[in-house]
């Protein structure tokens, strides 16, 4: 048989704690053309040399600095589709335990249509292993990338039909090389957050589709780099998901969005967080907002047909 190269990217900021089971879980994988690839985001803990002694096998690529989420997985996607030749990249996060089946399960469902650009499958809570975080999202009338489908509900097998999905987290997935190819990487304007939801954006304007495999199968440990709720992690989930409507929906989706983000998530976000006392997390919500108001104005994305 012939089995079409993959790189597995995962990228790495001072956590050396998370990578063994990260690892060793992929290294166990079954499927034989394969190479690992930790792209090292500028990290102070060690990381890159506990990997180069302990994991001879996975290829360290260091950054220098921190380039963020988008940034850092570009030096990676080059490696792997323009340095390597890959046919896929299989994107996923550090803090992670995979299946030995999941590199198979992927390509697999990959290989039966070249129009699948990305392709996920079943992500489970780390500590509570059968338990759905996601397996893909919905589409949302109003926000267009929509909740997690399966959250927080226990696998049944109520989720094994294989099947094409409007948008997909990107805790894990594999994309062919013809997507970086014709649409180019992350797009670095976001840094961190929504960048998967902007790349994917344009691969469906672009025709690609999003699909589901109930096959392949991860563990997830769930914001341990960022952490859940953070200045910077308030900072871009303001900012980044106006910045991505503005790009790709028309003005009178952005409005109903802009005012529904800016009340319920900005106003009542800042709120809450002044009751307990974070005052920086609200800071940094308006901060957000404010700045994708600028990003629209200077790259001329906006006018008043976007706000009333």
């Amino acid at each position: 048989m012939h089995y079409p190269k993959v790189i597995v990217l995962t990228l790495n900021y001072n956590g050396k704690p998370l990578l063994d089971d990260c690892i060793t879980s992929f290294l166990a994988n079954d499927y034989p053309n394969f190479e690992m690839v930790m792209i090292d985001n500028g990290s102070q803990d060690g990381s890159e040399e506990y990997v180069n002694v302990n994991y001879p096998k996975v290829t360290c690529i260091q950054t220098g600095e921190n380039l963020g989420y988008s940034g850092g997985f570009n030096v990676g996607l080059k490696y792997a589709f323009e340095d390597r030749k890959a046919n896929f990249a299989l994107i996923t996060n550090n803090d992670v335990k995979v299946d030995s089946k999941v590199i198979s399960a992927l390509v697999e469902a990959a290989l039966q249509d070249p129009l699948r650009g990305f392709i996920t499958g079943k992500v489970y809570y780390f500590d509570k292993p059968d338990t759905l975080q996601s397996v893909g999202k919905y589409e949302h009338p109003l926000r267009w990338n929509g909740n997690h489908i399966g959250a927080k509900e226990i696998d049944k097998g109520q989720y094994d039909e294989p099947s094409e999905r409007f948008f997909i987290d990107d805790i894990f997935t594999l994309v062919r090389r013809e997507v970086y190819e014709k649409l180019g990487g992350y797009d670095t304007t976001y840094f961190l957050q929504c960048e998967e939801y902007d790349w994917q954006a344009r691969a469906k304007q672009a025709g690609y589709k999003f699909y589901y495999t109930p096959l392949a199968k991860i563990w997830h440990k769930e914001s341990m780099t960022l952490g859940k709720w953070t200045p910077r992690k308030a900072y871009f989930d303001a900012r980044n998901p106006l910045i991505v409507i503005m790009r790709y929906k028309e003005p009178p989706f952005f409005k109903h969005y802009f005012w529904w983000h800016t009340g319920h998530f900005i106003f009542r976000g800042s709120l809450r967080n002044a009751r307990h006392l974070r005052f920086k997390i609200s800071f940094k919500l308006w901060q957000g907002l404010f700045s994708a108001i600028r990003w629209g104005i200077i790259n001329k994305k906006l006018s008043w047909k976007h706000f009333v």
